[in-house]
């Protein structure tokens, strides 16, 4: 039997996923960590998430389940980091696909499920968006949470949802998250994160490298992308909590608007009613201003992946410890 930890935001979520799993199953037998691959665009160019499609050498062992090794790769223009992701955490990665919606997303969760022989998965978000209302100021991106969300009530397995890191991500704001959340079931530490910190030399993660910053003791300030204010690391920064999966649906209104959602195209429509803007569409917008920068010889087209290392450099200024 193998645990299931679900990555709910893409990006740098399935690292904080492994480390969640570690401390919550120990390091003996790895979990199964089901992961977006939806990232930033210097580490794939195309906006949105990519699919099964997107993939080739990818590993089927159940139907709607397909896993990402370290021998996968990326086809067409497409770019992900899950097939080196997957070699140096040492075990292959579940593809979450969004093209079929919600439906789609849960027949992989109960494939995955069947495959390990649970009835039940812990799903983890770095930050807390997955808590959003919606309506606040500085979400950025609240639609693979939900969508997450969504498709575990469908499934109708049993499931908690773990927040670490809470306001890492600068998506909610602090006092309106710590009131929803209740008090830290436990706190990471260097022994979850040493399984996991080789990925942090190349992986362009910023909220779970201050995780994995948090949990080895580093304290202070440090700056993020599209946000203004920095962060403080501080005892709080390391501390993960658990809500059962209906508290967390109940404080999640796109999840629920999302619950029958066939498409991605249907899941974006409903986070333009419920949140008044579509993060896709924000990478649309992205990838064409970078586009048209890269044509006029004003920005290099070989952004690469920028490092962020798991002590914290690179990623923290430690302005005081």
């Amino acid at each position: 039997m193998k645990r299931i930890v679900i990555a709910a935001g893409g990006g740098g979520d399935p690292i904080a996923a492994a480390m969640v799993g570690t401390a919550l199953y120990g390091s003996v037998e790895p979990v199964l960590v089901l992961t977006y691959s939806w990232e930033r665009l210097t580490v794939d160019p195309l906006p949105g998430p990519r699919g099964r499609a997107d993939f080739a050498g990818l590993e089927s062992p159940r139907p709607h389940l397909d896993l990402v090794t370290g021998s996968t790769t990326p086809v067409g223009a497409a770019g992900s980091s899950l097939p080196r992701l997957a070699a140096d955490l040492g075990t292959a990665l579940g593809l979450l696909d969004p093209s079929e919606g919600t439906a789609g997303l849960a027949r992989t969760i109960r494939a995955a499920a069947d495959y390990c022989g649970v009835g039940h998965v812990d799903v983890v978000d770095v930050g807390g968006d997955i808590l959003a209302a919606g309506d606040e100021p500085t979400l950025r991106s609240p639609l693979g949470d939900a969508l997450v969300l969504a498709a575990c009530a469908r499934t109708g397995l049993a499931a908690d949802v773990w927040i670490a890191g809470p306001a890492l991500d600068r998506e909610l704001p602090e006092r309106d998250l710590f009131a929803r959340l209740p008090e830290p079931a436990f706190a990471l530490t260097d022994a979850h994160v040493r399984p996991v910190r080789r990925a942090f030399g190349w992986h362009p993660s910023e909220a779970s490298a201050m995780l994995a910053a948090a949990a080895r003791g580093v304290r202070g300030l440090c700056g993020i992308r599209d946000v203004g204010d920095p962060v403080r690391l501080d005892g709080r920064s390391a501390g993960v909590h658990r809500l059962p999966l209906g508290q967390a649906l109940a404080l999640n209104p796109l999840a629920g608007r999302l619950a029958d959602c066939a498409t991605l195209d249907e899941a974006e429509r409903a986070s333009l009613a419920v949140c008044g803007f579509s993060e896709i569409a924000r990478e649309r917008d992205r990838a064409r201003a970078v586009g048209l920068a890269a044509s006029a010889g004003l920005v290099s087209s070989a952004a690469g992946f920028s490092a962020a290392s798991a002590d914290g450099a690179g990623v923290v200024e430690r302005y005081d410890r």
